[in-house]
């Protein structure tokens, strides 16, 4: 593990990756394929690599995990850069964020229940009921935020799925950044990481392409750069169910078999693990050879794990 005290750079053009898992359970073998393509993109432009642990959503939070993460990507044979940071330390980032959105009238406070939006026949795309909503005549604290989305069609080139397009309006509709039970969403607590981290390279799961066009829209909003994104198929078992803690896929042993068939799996000209003679070697041939052009180009794929 390779720890540096490198300043904090907001923007610089050197390469910056990062993983950022959930610990709301033991690393499986979806997750370890995010971490290998995010962590081989970098090494091979000899970019930074960080880790994140995303644990904003206490309620999600299984005790103990973000220490097996840590040590399982350790015994595996990733070195990160710089210390390892927590979503937690920063809600006063997440605050500062929500508060300028505020004060640009770029949100709303929603009263909206899940329960209520179903009855009224609303389960997709949501509305704008609330949209003329005061935030003088909340009087408590029962209520969500909502950003107000454009109707302008927005896109990006995704380094391996290719062309993606939206209207936000369309096709989202106004979507959430802090919920009622006072957290902080996803979408704005990733981008605004991403940006006190420097991140120029984004590569994660394809779970995940959906979300970034409502995160460069937070990132305009906010006046942060964006990153540049790349998504990797799904890893689903034999019955079509996605490999995830929810799904209760089980916990990866970090011997050189599983890490190459994590690689093989992501299109690497990786052939079997008697081909090295242990991770390290693995690694560097990994990191010289990695062409993000041959992970395939699809939404999800299977595999036997």
């Amino acid at each position: 593990m390779k720890k540096t005290n490198s300043q904090h750079i907001p923007y610089q053009e050197h390469y910056r990756g990062r993983f950022a898992p959930s610990p709301s359970g033991e690393l499986h073998f979806g997750s370890l394929l995010a971490a290998m393509a995010s962590y081989a993109d970098a090494r091979h432009h000899q970019g930074d690599w960080l880790v994140r642990i995303d644990d904003i959503d206490s309620a999600r939070v299984v005790a103990g995990s973000d220490k097996h993460i840590l040590s399982t990507l350790e015994a595996c044979g990733f070195q990160w850069d710089e210390g390892i940071d927590y979503q937690s330390q920063h809600i006063e980032r997440y605050q500062h964020a929500l508060d300028l959105l505020q004060q640009n009238h770029q949100c709303y406070p929603c009263t909206c229940s899940r329960k209520q939006l179903k009855i009224q026949g609303y389960t997709g795309i949501y509305p704008g009921l609330c949209r003329a909503n005061d935030w003088a005549t909340m009087k408590h604290n029962n209520y969500a935020i909502r950003l107000k989305v454009s109707n302008k069609q927005m896109g990006f080139t995704d380094r391996i799925q290719q062309e993606h397009q939206q209207i936000l309006s369309q096709d989202v509709g106004d979507f959430i950044i802090y919920r009622r039970d006072q957290v902080f969403s996803y979408q704005l607590s990733m981008v605004v990481d991403d940006f006190y981290s420097g991140i120029t390279h984004v590569v994660r799961g394809y779970d995940l392409v959906d979300s970034t066009i409502k995160q460069m829209y937070l990132q305009q909003l906010l006046g942060y750069p964006t990153p540049i994104y790349a998504h990797i198929p799904l890893a689903i078992s034999p019955q079509a169910l996605k490999l995830s803690k929810l799904s209760q896929a089980k916990k990866i042993t970090c011997d050189l078999k599983t890490l190459v068939q994590a690689a093989q799996f992501l299109g690497q000209k990786i052939l079997i693990d008697t081909d090295f003679e242990n991770k390290n070697d693995f690694w560097q041939y990994l990191i010289r050879h990695w062409d993000i052009n041959t992970v395939p180009r699809m939404e999800k794929q299977m595999v036997l794990y």
